[in-house]
């Protein structure tokens, strides 16, 4: 293993703890069509899945039904003004931020979400001016599992993507990161909608943000 000499992360789910948001934006539809809200916790894990795996969980949709592309449009548009209400940085995720800083060591993020809601999201968060590099899912024209999102980081770092560790909280974190050749480590604290994070083949298996710092 290459020495690591930055860190990537992924937003939802391993950075930050977006489902509250994501969960309300899917309830205030039902709320809309006369249905009761469903709990945070049957939501939750479909957080890393955006829309479509929120709208599948509070509406068994698929994106080959009709209704999909006018609920997926009015599901987005809800969560645009609602995305900062409840969500925040997992707590020892902030302390490892704040490490990363004091020792500068660079680090940024790299998510599937569009940059419509990655920048003002990080904005809110109070990353936008911490983060070394912010690749959305419009950012390159693949998103993950491709590679090119954490190709695009690895440049913009001007690292080799041996020398970068990605963590993520879902399977695609993994085949991304392999596909870029790039050391992953699965993040065990997020929603992990994809079956036990220790069966995707991450090259270390982390349950909480502080034992990142001795792979550094």
């Amino acid at each position: 293993m290459q020495k690591i000499q930055a860190l990537l992360f992924d937003l939802d789910g391993t950075l930050a703890d977006t489902a509250p948001d994501l969960a309300g934006a899917a309830n205030a539809l039902r709320i809309r069509r006369g249905l009761a809200p469903l709990p945070l916790e049957i939501l939750r894990p479909w957080a890393s899945h955006g829309a479509r795996g929120l709208l599948g969980a509070a509406f068994e949709l698929t994106p080959d039904d009709a209704t999909f592309a006018d609920m997926r449009e009015e599901f987005l548009d809800y969560y645009a003004s609602h995305l900062a209400i409840q969500t925040c940085v997992f707590p020892d995720m902030a302390q490892l931020l704040d490490t990363l800083d004091a020792r500068r060591i660079p680090w940024g993020i790299v998510t599937n979400k569009h940059t419509r809601f990655t920048t003002p999201l990080v904005a809110a968060l109070g990353l936008a001016e911490r983060a070394r590099v912010v690749v959305s899912g419009d950012t390159t024209p693949h998103a993950k599992p491709h590679p090119a999102p954490l190709l695009h980081a690895a440049a913009a770092l001007a690292l080799d993507p041996q020398h970068c560790l990605y963590v993520g909280d879902d399977l695609r974190d993994v085949q991304a990161g392999q596909a870029a050749n790039m050391p992953t480590a699965a993040a065990a604290w997020g929603y992990c909608s994809d079956g036990p994070p220790e069966r995707w083949g991450a090259d270390y298996l982390i349950h909480t943000p502080q034992e990142l710092l001795p792979l550094i």
